[in-house]
């Protein structure tokens, strides 16, 4: 016996009724959809960017460069890459030009994942 059904008859049956019933409404709809005259083939649809779902803004995207600011547990404001596990989750996104300008004023390159190495490049 599959072990994902309940042991007892009167859950059996209340699962039995509730599939006769959507069973009866996905025939409803077959015989609606079939009712309907062939539509066209449509063309494939462009692959480019997908498109945004309108219930939401969706996931933010990591930014490139992080800006943490200095206070409590955090003593100096210092530059992280976005994805760098060593930033918290209190890293403002800052812009490359921004993450040099605060290296330039004495902030302090992440240990970690070393933003400097890359910002400071010719």
């Amino acid at each position: 016996m599959d072990d994902d059904l309940p042991p007892d008859v009167a859950r059996l049956r209340t699962l039995e009724t509730w599939a006769a019933h959507y069973l009866t409404r996905i025939r409803a709809r077959i015989a609606a959809v079939e009712q309907q005259p062939p539509q066209p083939p449509q063309p494939p649809a462009p692959t480019a960017a997908p498109a945004r779902p309108a219930a939401g803004p969706g996931p933010a995207r990591t930014p490139d460069w992080g800006l943490a600011q200095a206070g409590i547990g955090v003593p100096a404001t210092g530059i992280h890459r976005g994805d760098c596990w060593a930033g918290g989750r209190s890293l403002v996104a800052v812009s490359a030009e921004r993450a040099r300008a605060e290296l330039a004023g004495g902030a302090q390159p992440c240990a970690v994942c070393r933003p400097d190495r890359v910002l400071t490049r010719p």
